[in-house]
């Protein structure tokens, strides 16, 4: 096992796996659906264009589901760990849920956005969802009147923060994934990259991701079981 140092430097990557304990679907499942729509259809800007009534609908619905769940032992084990790394510790997360943050992640990016903002597609104002109103079927901006949009980063869209998640990966001496299938990328990327510079690779999920061989330790499990151990340990 490996054994964490104060001079280490953890960056951990997260995904759809750690979210399922606490009762959030996985992005995508085998047959190319999201909770029974297609991807095409809900997580890209042209289905957005076509159908915009519908991928609100779709979002507004992840969003309340979202407020409901609450973090799973998985998640408070990587807010235990930062505690004590402090400044040597970065989280990179693909989930929209807001969960990390709710279990008190504070170092940390959202790569993929969130469910709890929107922004403006004409003049790109921010908001919070709690302070628009959701009633009508395609939320107005309130400067300009135009569409609002989802703030979630689409396929064929541009991840946020990547410089910050590059000179993470790039420094770290210990990389964590947990609950990643190693198929999406940037992000299925960055096992192999801070290997390339030297990091300890070590992989926690329910099943063996299609990067594993690029891990020096994989653990087979919930994130909410072994997670707690490992930070222990």
């Amino acid at each position: 096992m490996i054994q964490i140092n104060d001079n280490d430097f953890v960056a951990i990557l997260t995904g759809a796996g750690i979210s399922a304990e606490s009762g959030i679907q996985t992005f995508r499942s085998s047959d190319g659906l999201w909770e029974n729509h297609r991807v095409d259809d809900v997580a890209t800007p042209e289905g957005f264009h076509r159908d915009p009534i519908l991928v609100w609908r779709f979002y507004k619905e992840r969003y309340q589901h979202s407020l409901r769940a609450e973090p799973n032992p998985g998640h408070y084990a990587l807010v235990d760990l930062e505690n004590r790394m402090k400044d040597n510790f970065f989280l990179i997360t693909q989930n929209v849920d807001g969960l990390h943050t709710k279990a008190g992640s504070k170092r940390m990016v959202e790569m993929h956005g969130r469910l709890s903002t929107c922004f403006c597609t004409k003049c790109h104002k921010n908001y919070n969802l709690k302070d628009i109103d959701l009633q009508p079927e395609i939320p107005l901006c309130l400067s300009c009147k135009k569409h609002l949009r989802p703030d979630i980063v689409w396929f064929g869209e541009m991840p946020y923060y990547m410089d910050q998640i590059y000179e993470a990966v790039a420094k770290c001496t210990i990389f964590i994934t947990v609950g990643t299938s190693g198929h999406v990328y940037p992000a299925a990327y960055f096992l192999s990259m801070a290997r390339q510079k030297g990091a300890k690779t070590i992989g926690v999920n329910l099943d063996e991701p299609l990067n594993s061989h690029d891990m020096d330790y994989f653990y087979q499990g919930k994130a909410g079981e072994i997670l707690p151990e490992l930070v222990d340990s």
